[in-house]
């Protein structure tokens, strides 16, 4: 009985801990971002040569949100074609997944900004296999980090 109410202890620990955990990637998101989580919508794609990072405006109306996606995500696939990968580390509070590799590489991995109706999206395209792995792992840390529910799979 002391074993099971001490795993549904650590249960619970560890729930609380991810809360908290997405509380964070959602405040430092906001910060870093500069527009809110909560009137926008992310996606996160992997594709046969890379990948495509996605920020929508919930609200069509929404001009402001758009205006500061479409701002960020020119400002990211520059910082991002430059190696610098400073506002994920931010945001997720440590180096995701890839991203080294991403680093070395850059010079091997396009960003391409590209408004969309009610935002923008970074189009993320390589040929090297060691970048693309790099890309895909970076990618599919952040669809769970963020909670975003987009499939893994690359297509």
């Amino acid at each position: 009985m002391r074993t099971l109410i001490a795993i549904l202890m650590l249960a619970g620990l560890a729930m609380a801990q991810d809360a908290q955990h997405q509380q964070g990637v959602q405040t430092r998101g906001d910060q870093a971002m500069g527009f809110s989580h909560e009137m926008t919508t992310h996606h996160f794609l992997l594709t046969k040569n890379g990948g495509v990072i996605e920020a929508e405006a919930d609200n069509p109306n929404d001009k402001a949100s758009r205006d500061a996606i479409r701002q960020h995500m020119e400002h990211i696939a520059k910082l991002f074609s430059d190696g610098d990968f400073n506002a994920p580390m931010f945001i997720h509070e440590q180096t995701p997944p890839g991203v080294p590799t991403m680093k070395r590489l850059k010079d091997q991995i396009a960003y391409h900004a590209l408004p969309t109706g009610r935002g923008a999206e970074v189009r993320i395209t390589t040929a090297n296999p060691e970048a693309l792995e790099a890309v895909h792992q970076f990618l599919t840390f952040q669809i769970k980090d963020h909670h975003t529910g987009d499939s893994t799979e690359v297509h």
